[in-house]
């Protein structure tokens, strides 16, 4: 069985915040980890060496195939922030709706700019994901 590539590590989700080279990205980077941050109550760790997670969840597929990743998280991407939301979206049409310009991947919210967004919906939406992921 391959290994995971995306396990915490001792790298500080702070310092890893600060070195992110686009402006933009920083300060979208450092909003997205308070708001998760406050949310969760966890503190941020690193997994991998480009994503920022909150909070730790034991998951097995049907196939056997186990193992611990993030119950959400993010990562200052070159064109855009990517938020990962580990339940997917299909239970929060409502909230995408009134988001703001975004785009999305199986699990992962992607925003050019946090100030094209509504922050109390992104808020929001971390809220339920958080939430859900945790009954998983």
């Amino acid at each position: 069985m391959a290994e995971l590539k995306t396990t915490p590590d001792d790298q500080g989700a702070l310092a890893f915040v600060a070195a992110v080279p686009d402006e933009v990205r920083r300060r979208d980077a450092g909003a997205v980890l308070e708001l998760m941050a406050k949310v969760t109550g966890q503190p941020p760790v690193m997994w991998g060496s480009s994503i920022v997670g909150f909070g730790t969840y034991h998951y097995v597929y049907g196939s056997g195939r186990e193992g611990d990743t993030m119950m959400i998280g993010f990562s200052p991407r070159k064109a855009a922030t990517t938020v990962y939301l580990m339940d997917g979206f299909d239970d929060h049409g409502d909230l995408l709706a009134r988001l703001g310009p975004h785009s999305t991947g199986k699990s992962c919210l992607y925003l050019e700019r946090l100030d094209d967004i509504d922050p109390s919906v992104l808020e929001e939406l971390v809220r339920r994901s958080y939430a859900a992921t945790e009954t998983r």
